[in-house]
């Protein structure tokens, strides 16, 4: 098969959002005084937070929840289980929390190496995000990697989510590519590799931690720079 539109995940695919939110909730729990309320683990309230932002994503995408309960209600319910129960506090942590966040710029290992070598070869980039418009664009100017994509389509600009196929099909117009000639690339069996082989897109699936594959796809890389073996 001759790829010539590859289309990638941002979060937790090329841009680090595990160690970006780390660090950028590591200044909100400092700034919001939370060893005052009695939480004085920093590393145990960030898990418990990934824990319930994880499972309120996972309700997002499936449009079992709006975009404003996700964004509060991961913080509150993170707080909830060291007993505080502060709602106006967890939207104004997020607010602060969305606010740092996009000025982080950890990238996962080898991404700049591989995006150079994808476009000496003559391949458009593009991205397929269920990011917020805004927050994306600022990851992408914080980081230096604005410049590798033509199209970024998020969840909000195509009113939709992966892995929906509107979404899929808004970004294959967008891009003007055939899909079989289109291949995806993410880190999210569900959203990025089942919404494209649902819609005839070939799939790299990203497996940075070495999870168990639950969903095929064509092919699957632990690093980045294994994308040179299949591209």
């Amino acid at each position: 098969m001759t790829y010539q539109n590859i289309f990638f995940d941002l979060d937790h695919t090329i841009w680090d959002f595990e160690a970006n939110a780390k660090d950028s909730i590591h200044e909100v729990f400092h700034q919001t005084n939370l060893r005052e309320r009695g939480i004085e683990d920093f590393d145990l309230f960030f898990d418990h937070y990934s824990v319930h932002n994880t499972r309120l994503w996972d309700l997002y995408t499936k449009g079992r929840i709006k975009q404003d309960v996700l964004k509060w209600k991961r913080m509150y319910l993170a707080m909830l289980d060291f007993k505080i129960a502060d709602e106006a506090l967890a939207r104004e942590m997020d607010k602060q929390f969305l606010t740092i966040l996009p000025t982080k710029s950890k990238v996962f290992p080898h991404t700049f190496e591989i995006l150079d070598y994808l476009l000496e070869k003559n391949y458009r980039l593009h991205l397929i995000t269920n990011g917020f418009d805004a927050i994306q664009a600022g990851k992408l100017k914080s980081s230096n990697l604005e410049n590798y994509f033509e199209e970024v389509v998020t969840s909000e600009a195509s009113g939709s989510l992966k892995p929906k196929p509107e979404i899929f099909q808004y970004a294959l117009q967008a891009a003007k590519a055939e899909k079989t000639s289109s291949i995806m690339i993410g880190d999210n069996q569900d959203a990025d590799i089942a919404g494209a082989n649902n819609v005839g897109i070939d799939t790299v699936w990203v497996n940075h931690i070495e999870a168990q594959q639950i969903v095929p796809s064509k092919y699957t890389i632990t690093s980045l720079d294994e994308l040179r073996t299949i591209l």
